[in-house]
């Protein structure tokens, strides 16, 4: 059995399917699932499986820093928003990396443009890994 590390409010990970490394996320023990930021998403057909094209800035500091992403929908939830706002979401399954670990993960792909952090690390995802101390950040090494 792995034994759980800790992590703090705010760590870092790579989403090396959607092309992404050095991710900043908020940790949050109050989300069941992981969700992340994304624009413009549209969805296709493939064969006989429903898969989405999406955008994502992965550096809130360059905006004009833009990732086309497609992804296989793994389905589709009902979230809250942080103003209490129910909505459908699309599920989708992808690999993560935090400091020596990879696993995979379902996020929910949402309008997180208003948050400061483009993705939030949920209870499901980190469940078995992590003990959370909210009082540190940065713990693990980069990803």
């Amino acid at each position: 059995m792995n034994e759980k590390r800790i992590v703090g409010n705010l760590e870092l990970c790579d989403l090396p399917e959607l092309g992404i490394k050095g991710l900043h996320v908020r940790v949050d023990t109050g989300a069941t699932t992981s969700s992340l930021h994304v624009d413009n998403i549209e969805e296709i057909d493939i064969g006989e499986d429903t898969w989405i094209k999406f955008d994502i800035h992965p550096d809130i500091h360059d905006v004009k820093k833009l990732i086309r992403c497609q992804a296989k929908v793994a389905g589709q939830r009902k979230g809250k928003s942080s103003t209490a706002t129910s909505q459908r979401r699309y599920v989708i399954e992808t690999d993560i990396v935090m400091a020596d670990q990879r696993w995979q993960i379902q996020l929910t792909l949402t309008d997180r443009s208003e948050m400061t952090y483009l993705m939030l690390f949920g209870r499901e995802a980190m469940a078995g890994k992590f003990i959370v101390d909210p009082e540190l950040e940065y713990l693990l090494k980069k990803a």
